[in-house]
């Protein structure tokens, strides 16, 4: 099921939330929707869910938009909130049970797609149990499992793997990448290497505009104008004076002991003057190597 947002904006008092965005997601699309605290993250997934209505613009899910068709939306899309509410009196297998019949699923329907969550989420164990007695990494599961059980075209996720241990956030990743060949997904979070290995494209908001939309494969290849190389000689004392008077060599600066970090323009490679300076000042380099610009550098550089 495709998602078009279109000029949408939530303006709360005199404060824009969001302001203005547009974009559209294709199905089977797993999209990486991040931001620092109060972007508009979670304002934008509680409206594209139906929860709560934009100042203006618009939410469509193939032919049905969120003003007109609020409840079949809903219907289509499975949801697990930043702050995951469960009821903590209930057994695991009682609460995927009472979410299915929300969702006015058969009785027999429900019992095996009950049996087939709880297996795909890893709550076989812990099924009989009340949730209240799980740890924040199982009930995490819960919510998923919750998010799932009616088998929704779409799949909106907030913090997904919020208190999972590393081996547990392994099986998740796996599980969502697995789901997203039937089904489109958009999910927040602050573990940016999570997007890197789940992500097909990332959507980045900052202040209630988007400030970049690109495939995950796109995104290094298009951030920042310089390049940066990292160089340890073998001894101490070399002379940078040719370097610096390269042209588009923009910065020099020791890291520590014989370690330097050279900044240059994107389109000049100093990696030829580089050796060659080392062997014309007989200091042999221990390592060299080009420093790729991470997730998490575009991310504060794009909301700082």
């Amino acid at each position: 099921m495709a998602i078009s947002v279109r000029n949408l904006t939530k303006i709360y008092d005199t404060q824009r939330a969001i302001d203005d965005i547009s974009f559209e997601i294709a199905t089977g699309q797993i999209v990486g929707f991040l931001g620092p605290n109060g972007a508009g993250k979670t304002t934008t997934m509680k409206i594209i869910t139906s929860f709560m209505p934009p100042t203006e613009g618009t939410v469509v899910l193939d032919d049905h938009n969120i003003f007109d068709h609020p409840l079949e939306i809903r219907k289509q899309i499975g949801y697990l909130p930043e702050h995951n509410p469960l009821y903590l009196d209930m057994y695991v297998h009682e609460y995927l049970h009472f979410v299915g019949k929300l969702f006015n699923l058969s009785r027999n329907y429900l019992h095996n797609r009950t049996a087939e969550i709880i297996e795909m989420t890893g709550l076989g164990r812990e099924q009989h149990k009340k949730i209240g007695m799980l740890s924040k990494g199982y009930r995490q599961r819960v919510g998923l499992a919750q998010a799932l059980i009616h088998d929704p075209k779409v799949l909106i996720l907030d913090e997904p793997t919020t208190g999972l241990d590393p081996n547990q956030i392994v099986e998740i990743r796996a599980l969502i990448k697995e789901i997203a060949k039937e089904k489109t997904i958009i999910f927040s979070t602050h573990i940016l290497p999570e997007v890197e290995a789940i992500a097909d494209r990332v959507i980045i908001i900052n202040r209630g505009k988007i400030v970049a939309d690109e495939a995950t494969v796109n995104l290094h290849a298009k951030a920042g104008g310089e390049n940066l190389l990292r160089v340890e000689y073998e001894n101490e004392g070399f002379d940078f004076k040719a370097l610096t008077e390269m042209l588009g060599v923009l910065e020099i600066s020791n890291e520590i002991g014989n370690q330097y970090l050279i900044r240059s323009e994107k389109e000049v490679d100093v990696r030829r003057k580089v050796f060659e300076e080392s062997v014309r000042q007989d200091n042999p380099i221990r390592k060299l190597m080009i420093v790729e610009t991470s997730l998490e550098d575009i991310f504060r550089d794009l909301t700082k």
